[in-house]
């Protein structure tokens, strides 16, 4: 059994007798009322994606999947293929499987693929990856109206807001979790 309070992305719970991998969660604080946590929780059987408010420190059942190291050779047709490291099986998930982290994948880069039932559904990143940004607006001196940063194209097409001195050409530390700049390399 784990606690609400410690669902985070990938994990995966069984609740009201179906799968689920855990896509986000935030706890609420409401002014009034009891706290809870928010999630979207995707269905490993069906797919589909829910929403789904639960009270905070309820406890729910906690699913033992297979995490295997795998490497990320290349992506074609939506399909994303990754590599066994021990075994150099290759094995292929979908675009719909990986939608929240795709933006972070390069290739070569060794990640933890999720198995449940002996099918793939999933990926872990490493908590931080290093990308090269290819476009970014150069920072005015003086310009903190907008809280000191400006939205920059990474290499892997994804989007972040940066500080205003990084430039085109830097490679940046990006925090897979919260999708958020840590520092230039």
């Amino acid at each position: 059994m784990i606690s609400t309070n410690d669902l985070s992305y990938g994990k995966v719970i069984k609740l009201d007798g179906e799968y689920y991998m855990v896509i986000s969660a935030q706890h609420i604080k409401p002014g009034k009322g009891q706290a809870f946590v928010k999630t979207r929780l995707k269905n490993l059987k069906k797919g589909t994606v829910i929403e789904k408010n639960l009270k905070a420190g309820e406890k729910v059942e906690d699913v033992y999947i297979e995490r295997k190291k795998m490497q990320y050779l290349y992506s074609a047709d939506g399909e994303y293929v990754f590599m066994d490291t021990e075994t150099y099986e290759q094995i292929g998930l979908s675009e719909d499987m990986i939608e929240e982290v795709k933006g972070f994948l390069k290739e070569g880069m060794e990640v933890i693929v999720q198995i449940f039932e002996e099918k793939p559904f999933g990926i872990e990143l490493p908590t931080a990856v290093e990308l090269k940004v290819v476009s970014t607006e150069p920072g005015v001196k003086g310009d903190t109206v907008s809280g000191g940063t400006k939205p920059a194209v990474l290499e892997t097409g994804i989007t972040i807001n940066v500080p205003l001195f990084i430039k085109e050409g830097d490679i940046i530390k990006v925090d897979t979790r919260t999708k958020s700049y840590i520092e230039r390399v």
